[in-house]
């Protein structure tokens, strides 16, 4: 009898044909760290509030993560570079879960803040080796869409985590952490059953083209225009997608137009199903029409989906709150921006891929994803500010300008598809 293997799975799925078993593993592994925080997410500020802090001591809590899972990656990528991703990924993975546990059990505000920033650690090692990973282990014609399916995998649960959230918030204010903790455990076994450390070494050593032991160090990397050009996109990306928008947006629709919070659900929504559509479509364009032609789409569409929400509220205070075209150019524009998100979700990561070819390069991958954490760190606080001092048109068109200066650095980036290729003797064997 024949026994069941992994690559099993890949073979039946249309998903994932034609793509390394690893890309569906780190896929799975993506949906369960997604869907487990993005049911503690809304529970994380309310559970601080109840040991009577303030506020700002209340989003220190999300902060102090983001700020150490920052920090430390530049140490995941050396980590990586010493221990193989493979065992960086499981580590952070444990890590992460059992701190989360630690966090639930908290009988004080500042037990939960050290359990938490602890948890930065280990979010770092995970994010960093799996994508370090993900990348070694794909073909050049590949890199596009297993980041499109990994990427899926976080939309995927990123989705279905908030409404499963609110009623386990309502059972218990404490379950959310105990449940991260568990999807992080069932992650973690995934990583260490399927991720093969034999069948990664053939993969590694067939898309390195026999060099899967050398290192891709930074300075080199720095040297190449498209590696910079995928630096400015994720931070960029980070800033605004996932900074501004999600920080400003849900305060744009009550306080700008004077809607309903449910709005800026619906309009998050309407996003993240235009971006789960095209996701696998935008991989596939990278693959094929290159790196520098997605990343092209994407930018145009972060800047345009931009300049639209900026027209909402310019149009708002001409027609008055009780017109339909704000709330009409809100949707338009997560719309478009569903579009970006698609495109960039996977074309930035496809070129550091070529860029570090199959070998070890955890510090050029460190570096890769500190630019979008500095962006999602540095883009809520200068949303704020400006909306403080000027108004709600001012951030978006800043991010807007900022849009701009991504789209004219891919345009002049070089092209890295194709740039290498596994060599014909590797290929045939």
């Amino acid at each position: 009898m024949t026994s069941w293997r992994p690559h099993h799975l890949v073979q039946r799925s249309p998903l994932f044909r034609d793509l390394p078993v690893e890309v569906a593993v780190l896929s799975v592994i993506s949906f369960f760290v997604a869907i487990g925080f993005g049911i503690l997410a809304p529970a994380i500020p309310v559970f601080a509030r109840s040991f009577g802090v303030t506020a700002l001591e209340a989003s220190a809590v999300i902060s102090g993560m983001a700020l150490t899972r920052f920090l430390m990656s530049p140490l995941s990528g050396m980590l990586a570079n010493r221990w193989g991703e493979r065992i960086i990924l499981s580590t952070g993975l444990i890590l992460v879960a059992v701190t989360s546990l630690a966090a639930g059990l908290s009988q004080t505000y500042l037990q939960l803040l050290f359990w938490r920033g602890i948890t930065g650690i280990g979010s770092s090692m995970f994010t960093v080796s799996a994508m370090a990973l993900l990348l070694r282990v794909s073909l050049p014609d590949q890199r596009g869409r297993a980041a499109s399916a990994f990427q899926g995998g976080f939309l995927l649960g990123g989705v279905a985590g908030p409404a499963f959230g609110g009623l386990i918030v309502a059972w218990s204010i404490r379950a959310p952490f105990f449940i991260y903790a568990g999807s992080l455990a069932v992650a973690s076994v995934v990583s260490m059953v399927f991720l093969s450390k034999a069948h990664l070494r053939e993969r590694e050593t067939l898309v390195s083209e026999g060099e899967a032991e050398a290192q891709q160090t930074l300075r080199s990397a720095m040297r190449d225009g498209a590696y910079r050009a995928s630096l400015i996109v994720n931070f960029v990306s980070g800033f605004v997608s996932f900074g501004m928008r999600i920080s400003i947006v849900p305060l744009f629709i009550t306080e700008g137009l004077q809607r309903g919070a449910s709005l800026a659900g619906f309009g998050f929504l309407l996003a993240a199903v235009v971006q789960a559509i095209l996701l696998m479509p935008a991989g596939r364009v990278a693959d094929t029409q290159g790196r520098r032609k997605a990343l092209r789409i994407g930018s145009i569409g972060l800047t345009v989906g931009m300049v639209v929400l900026t027209l909402a509220d310019i149009l708002n205070h001409g027609f008055g709150t009780a017109s339909i075209i704000g709330p009409a150019l809100f949707f338009l524009s997560m719309a478009i921006q569903g579009v970006s998100a698609a495109f960039l979700g996977s074309a930035p990561a496809a070129v550091v891929g070529d860029i570090v070819g199959g070998r070890r390069g955890g510090i050029v991958i460190a570096t890769f994803q500190m630019t979008s954490d500095l962006g999602m760190i540095l883009g809520p606080l200068a949303a704020g500010a400006l909306v403080d001092l000027l108004d709600f048109d001012w951030a978006f068109g800043v991010g807007a300008v900022l849009s701009l200066v991504a789209l004219v650095a891919v345009w002049l980036m070089p092209e890295t598809l194709n740039r290498t290729r596994p060599t014909q003797a590797a290929m045939a064997q």
